[in-house]
């Protein structure tokens, strides 16, 4: 339970709230575009009460009552907007980030269930963000209390990784394969378990497998090169019987669906979440704003903290069947929002619009030029019509805002438009030396002569269509007449 605000923190308290109510009615604003001054303005006024709150505050003592919570929730919503308007290299923006990771590495610390590989990402991601919050420091673009407090945030996911890390580091090497083979095997469970309907088929190979592994130990015990017993067996065998259970638990509870009537509601919400977030990683180009994403790490916030010594329980404290299955698709939706927050783009989302229509008008430029012809100008005419409707919405070379601003994302969107001009280019000369190599047809050469019901002789086969060179009047000169006729004058085919 949280510790009562103290009465100097509480006009702060009033200040925070009030910012994170206006946050969160610019987030719901859907009819106009967020604009970068408007994200600054409420900035600005988070620094103004932090400030007040380091002033009041010792900062070698840890806190934690309402003012810090509605604290993170004012960052967490001013980091995404951060995200939304393209500054994602901005010390703000990696707030959200660092939080997610928190999460997933704290599930993970739970779980126990990762390797070598799971870890690295992370720690790669780490030290890009500690990056972005040191230069943001050394030029002092940011005030150093909000810096000081990301570094902070920064020094506990490095000390979660550290310690995910020594754990993997008394594995014994002659243990490491399986200890990876043991791993696949229990995300492979956890992901069939959270499927619906029957899985026998998929459910079998797996269950020989673990047999094949149990099989292979020695009185409990696994055992090396020379039959010498590795050290950190409890690690393989804990999971390998948390295996059996997941398996078992599968198999007991299919015709339930894998998850007691008492969680069912869980289920449910959890279903619909990861279905809504995996939609937008295949959209989140077209149609996400990052501050969307607000609402569903609170609805898992919210289910995270329903649960009793890592379970869900009932409404008796019991620990119903299909805990499997929820703690999968919580940790899942946790990876999913993680994966849409990394993927975010430099670019604002007035100008988002300009660049997904460039992104496609590149791959069409490609496609079209790995495939190559024949084709001609007007097949390019749909491409460069497109490139002169953007080129028309720069300003003094720049794109420019409703407001008047400069959005960011002004780089990345202009090195897609030079090198779509430069693919169009490249198309125009490849149609060109195509024309070269054929030689223009200036005069058509007499077919077989033959005479017609009125005397005339044909310059070419019936049927056979005359060949009339692009953008060019091609003269074709008759057959001599008879005696009994006069000269025909030339005949201009155009």
């Amino acid at each position: 339970m949280s510790a009562p605000v103290p009465q100097e923190e509480l006009p702060i308290l009033e200040g925070l709230i009030n910012i994170r109510n206006r946050l969160t009615a610019l987030k719901k604003n859907r009819v106009e575009y967020i604009k970068a001054s408007d994200v600054n303005t409420l900035y600005r006024d988070v620094v103004k009460q932090v400030t007040k709150l380091n002033d009041v505050r010792d900062s070698s003592t840890t806190y934690n009552n309402r003012l810090d919570t509605t604290l993170a929730d004012v960052f967490g919503l001013l980091s995404l907007f951060y995200l939304t308007i393209g500054k994602t290299k901005d010390t703000p923006a990696t707030y959200c980030q660092i939080a997610s990771m928190r999460q997933i590495l704290n599930h993970m610390n739970e779980s126990a269930v990762y390797n070598e590989s799971d870890l690295a990402p992370f720690h790669k991601r780490l030290q890009e963000l500690r990056g972005i919050v040191q230069h943001d420091s050394e030029s002092g673009r940011h005030p150093k209390a909000l810096t000081t407090l990301l570094e902070r945030q920064l020094n506990e996911c490095d000390i979660l990784v550290e310690q995910l890390q020594d754990s993997l580091a008394v594995l014994s090497v002659e243990l490491v394969p399986m200890h990876q083979k043991l791993i696949s095997i229990r995300r492979q469970l956890v992901t069939l378990a959270a499927k619906e309907g029957t899985h026998k088929s998929e459910l079998k190979p797996l269950q020989e497998e673990l047999r094949r592994i149990d099989s292979q130990r020695v009185d409990g015990k696994f055992l090396g090169p020379g039959g010498i017993v590795p050290a950190s067996q409890a690690i393989c065998s804990s999971l390998l019987e948390e295996c059996f259970d997941i398996a078992q638990e599968i198999k007991a509870q299919e015709d339930s669906k894998n998850v007691s009537s008492s969680l069912k509601p869980i289920y449910d919400r959890l279903k619909d979440i990861r279905a809504e977030l995996e939609s937008l990683v295949l959209t989140h180009r077209w149609t996400l704003r990052e501050t969307d994403l607000w609402n569903y790490s609170l609805s898992l916030q919210e289910i995270d903290r329903m649960r009793v010594d890592g379970k869900f329980v009932d409404s008796e404290g019991n620990r119903p069947s299909g805990q499997y299955v929820l703690l999968y698709l919580l940790r899942r939706c946790y990876g999913l929002i993680y994966r849409l927050l990394s993927s975010s783009e430099p670019v604002s989302e007035e100008l988002m619009p300009v660049a997904n229509k460039l992104s496609t008008v590149k791959k069409c430029l490609n496609e079209v030029l790995k495939y190559g012809g024949p084709f001609n100008a007007r097949d390019l005419y749909p491409y460069q019509l497109a490139l002169h409707q953007i080129d028309s919405m720069r300003k003094d070379g720049r794109f420019v805002g409703v407001d008047g601003t400069i959005p960011e994302g002004q780089g990345i969107i202009m090195a897609h438009l030079n090198e779509c001009h430069e693919l169009v280019e490249m198309l125009k000369e490849s149609m060109n030396e195509e024309e070269t190599e054929e030689e223009p047809e200036t005069e058509l050469e007499d077919d077989e002569d033959e005479d017609d019901e009125d005397g005339h002789y044909n310059t070419r086969r019936r049927g056979e269509p005359l060949k009339v060179s692009s953008g060019e009047h091609m003269r074709v000169r008759s057959a001599p007449a008879s005696d009994s006729d006069t000269d025909e004058e030339d005949r201009v085919v155009r």
